[in-house]
């Protein structure tokens, strides 16, 4: 039997947690000798009588061979544990990595490289624009964007992400089959289908406060670097964050007005040393030896710039490359473009058309316009 499914069936047993877990690793007893552990033995490796009963009763090679079968009957979720060769190096190299992994989607979204970007429930108007344009941003310069599939900023990133075609991480504080917030079911399911959705949680786990901030964990040790987009004093992303810094990864904080009560977690976190993020480029520039060979970018407020695009970006202006990643994420409307860009209509028509002529972008019936 492999070692795996022993951790596996481990790990599900009620009031068994990841301690006990990196416990028995520590000191080489997680072998199949355990199989044959009665109730004394598993008493004299340090366990409660009634969970060293419960132990010798279900830690035995039938059990576990009857839990890998049903397991094998929902090939959807897939199953990683820290024993696996494909479990993230990241994560593992944090301070308390989850044992099992359950996964949905696009496993290999765990090995590329990532930010965490969470941030208030009830976020502004200026919250909402400033971390769907990060995210967006995130994702065009080559970064997976790794969040908790929470209400507010959570999902407006997620969402972000995927409206880009983007690589986007759920990191979830329940069961697989436990969707929280309801209102994300919809979201969920995109989630499943074109991104990655992970828990360490067995199925029909519910929501509970305790294990949000345990999930925060591995939503920074799945991250390169976690950016608070807006939180308030007391807000469950300063955990995520303090959770980074144990990590010794990056924190980035997006600054807001000083008059507002959500600005000022991230606004303490700047005070203490965190990167101020104004746009996607502040965050990317810490990174550029981690994305794609041969893809460099430069920076500025408002977009990073592919440099060496093979569709010939390189011969375009600052202004007309701007307005190709922006109808890299269109089509778009005229009226789209003039709010997006902030130019006034004769400065827009005149890029418009000097695009076309150097056949990166067509106009469609309707005044809509898209790359080509």
């Amino acid at each position: 039997m492999e070692i795996r499914w022993l951790l596996i069936a481990l790990h599900e047993i009620k009031g068994f947690g990841r301690k006990s877990i990196a416990r028995l690793m520590r000191g080489g007893l997680l072998t199949e000798e355990l199989l044959l552990f009665n109730s004394r033995e598993w008493q004299n490796t340090g366990f409660s009588v009634e969970m060293s009963e419960r132990l010798a009763k279900e830690i035995n090679e039938a059990h576990i061979r009857q839990k890998q079968e049903e397991k094998e009957r929902h090939p959807h979720i897939q199953l990683i544990t820290i024993l696996d060769s494909n479990y993230p190096i990241l994560l593992k190299e944090s301070p308390d990595p989850p044992p099992v992994l359950y996964a949905r989607g696009k496993a290999d979204l765990l090995h590329q490289p990532a930010v965490a970007m969470v941030g208030t429930r009830v976020p502004t108007a200026y919250g909402r624009k400033m971390g769907g344009e990060l995210a967006q941003g995130l994702c065009a310069g080559g970064l997976t964007v790794v969040s908790g599939l929470a209400r507010g900023i959570d999902s407006i990133c997620h969402e972000a992400a995927l409206s880009c075609g983007g690589g986007t991480i759920a990191v979830m504080a329940t069961g697989m089959d436990v969707i929280y917030p309801a209102e994300n079911k919809s979201l969920f399911a995109r989630m499943a289908e074109v991104g990655l959705i992970v828990t360490e949680y067995p199925p029909a786990t519910k929501p509970h406060p305790a294990l949000f901030p345990q999930r925060n964990r591995i939503i920074a040790g799945l991250s390169l670097g976690t950016v608070v987009v807006e939180a308030d004093e007391r807000s469950g992303s300063l955990i995520t964050a303090d959770a980074a810094l144990d990590a010794g990864r990056d924190v980035f904080a997006v600054p807001g007005p000083v008059t507002s009560p959500k600005s000022r977690g991230a606004l303490n976190l700047i005070r203490q040393g965190a990167k101020m993020a104004c746009s996607a480029g502040d965050i990317l520039e810490e990174y550029d030896s981690w994305l794609p060979n041969g893809v460099h970018y430069t920076y500025n407020r408002e977009r990073q710039v592919n440099e060496t695009s093979a569709s010939g970006e390189g011969d375009l202006t600052t202004e007309e490359l701007r307005l190709y990643h922006i109808l890299e994420q269109g089509p778009f409307t005229l009226d789209e473009l003039l709010e997006r860009s902030q130019w006034d209509f004769g400065h827009l028509h005149s890029v418009l058309i000097s695009l076309i002529i150097k056949k990166q972008i067509t106009q469609l019936p309707g005044a809509i316009y898209k790359t080509i």
